[in-house]
């Protein structure tokens, strides 16, 4: 019975030191192995997360650097803008954003040939020779001026209305492989009056060596609106940062649509008020013509003795102030 149970024993420490055995060598052969490609792969993790790391800080340094040079591209540009609103504008200037073609000389010209109208005007209606030289004043520099902006008013308001849809033809012709160049010549034929000729005059220019950068300011320098100055800082960033110029003129063109829009309702929700500002501004030569019509004796006056010229004089000019004061209270700008 003993010997059984020593044989027993023996058997089972036998089948251990055997079962350790194997288990000692199939350790001693493959853990250097499952060592090292864990070593290799957290390695290789390493590296990778390292070149990660590296890239990840490559872009952020590209995107400060790309930061920091559209700051000063849009500084410099403000700076310029700044210093070219305080130039007053020339004659000349004013007179091509009106579009005319007339010259400076022959505006003068036409201002003095309004003003000796409206003086002998002033005479045969028996006005008295200072209300006759106050009418000549007006007729030389208040008639002429106040045509000449009113044709640059509506000039820029069709500028602006047309000027999204010449974005939009830039921003298809760049998505479909078109260089900036062509996509403007197509520009400045297929849009309407008045973009298509500021458009073919700055393909003109461009076709004389001049570098686009320098060519698009110049747009913003004949038609100065805001819309034309976006124009220039998008054109101008793209020049001298890079990035995706087909995005960025679309994203102006969504902008500019959203002012048009914004300028449509203000317009809208002002008309009451501008209505209200054009009834009483008128209201006083109603009454005047009114009672002009009734008594004329009592209303001339006014115009024949240098008293009455004093106090016509008095009321115009009080007139101006209410009128401008008004104005300033009904417009509003974007």
């Amino acid at each position: 019975m003993d010997f059984l149970q020593n044989e027993l024993v023996l058997t089972i420490a036998l089948f251990v030191l055997v079962v350790f055995t194997f288990v000692g060598i199939a350790w001693g052969i493959f853990y250097p192995k499952l060592t090292k490609n864990r070593d290799r792969n957290e390695r290789m993790s390493a590296i990778r997360m390292s070149k990660m790391q590296v890239a990840d800080r490559r872009l952020r340094a590209a995107a400060m650097d790309r930061r920091k040079d559209i700051e000063q591209n849009l500084k410099q540009i403000e700076e310029d803008e700044a210093k070219g609103r305080k130039k007053k504008q020339s004659l000349a200037a004013r007179l091509h954003q009106a579009g005319w073609e007339t010259t400076p000389k022959q505006f003068y010209t036409y201002s003095v040939v309004c003003s000796v109208v409206c003086g002998l005007l002033g005479l045969i209606g028996g006005m008295g020779l200072w209300m006759s030289i106050g009418f000549a004043v007006v007729g030389l520099i208040g008639l002429p001026n106040f045509w000449l902006n009113r044709h640059r008013k509506k000039r820029m308001a069709a500028f602006v209305k047309e000027f999204p849809n010449a974005v939009d033809v830039i921003v298809r012709g760049i998505r479909t492989g078109l260089p900036l160049g062509d996509c403007m010549v197509i520009a400045s034929t297929e849009t309407a009056e008045p973009v298509r000729s500021e458009f073919k005059r700055l393909v003109d220019e461009q076709a004389m060596g001049l570098p686009l950068a320098a060519v698009v300011p110049r747009l913003h320098e004949r038609v100065p609106i805001a819309e034309t100055n976006f124009f220039a800082i998008v054109i101008a960033i793209q020049a001298q940062a890079g990035g995706s110029l087909s995005e960025a003129l679309g994203n102006l063109s969504r902008v500019l649509r959203s002012r048009a829009q914004m300028k449509e309702k203000i317009s809208a929700m002002s008309m009451e008020a501008k209505a209200s500002a054009a009834i009483i501004g008128a209201m006083p030569f109603i009454i005047g013509f009114m009672t002009y019509l009734t008594s004329p004796e009592y209303v001339m006056t006014l115009f024949n003795t240098s008293m009455g010229n004093i106090l016509l004089a008095g009321m115009l000019i009080w007139m101006s102030f209410g009128v401008m004061m008004m104005k300033a209270m009904i417009s509003f700008d974007i």
